[in-house]
């Protein structure tokens, strides 16, 4: 799968899972650390678990492995880096106390 089919289709598994606020940023204009970001939010730590092993079991059925995983649910955040493409899932205090978005201002938003 190309960056963008793996972007929207970790976004298209957030939401399944009822994932909220899902944002789909193309940053490779803006840093070199990836060429997408995924942002979503969790109503909760168990939630933000269940989201996350969703989609790293989703993603493994089709061959793609992260190459590094950050954080946890009782940090209220988790990072999965999938190399050019980066899926950050919050808990709203966490998403609101990071504001990804605003720091990523002139990163472009997409549309799935």
């Amino acid at each position: 799968m190309e960056p963008r089919e793996i972007a929207v289709f970790a976004a298209d598994t957030l939401d399944a899972k009822k994932g909220l606020d899902i944002k789909l940023l193309q940053v490779t204009e803006v840093t070199v650390l990836a060429d997408y970001f995924v942002i979503a939010t969790a109503t909760s730590g168990t939630h933000l678990r269940a989201l996350t092993d969703e989609l790293g079991l989703k993603l493994k059925e089709r061959g793609i492995t992260p190459h590094h995983i950050e954080g946890h649910k009782a940090s209220g955040w988790v990072l999965l880096d999938y190399g050019a493409v980066i899926i950050h899932v919050f808990t709203h205090e966490a998403r609101e106390f990071y504001a990804l978005e605003r720091l990523w201002s002139d990163a472009v938003a997409v549309e799935r």
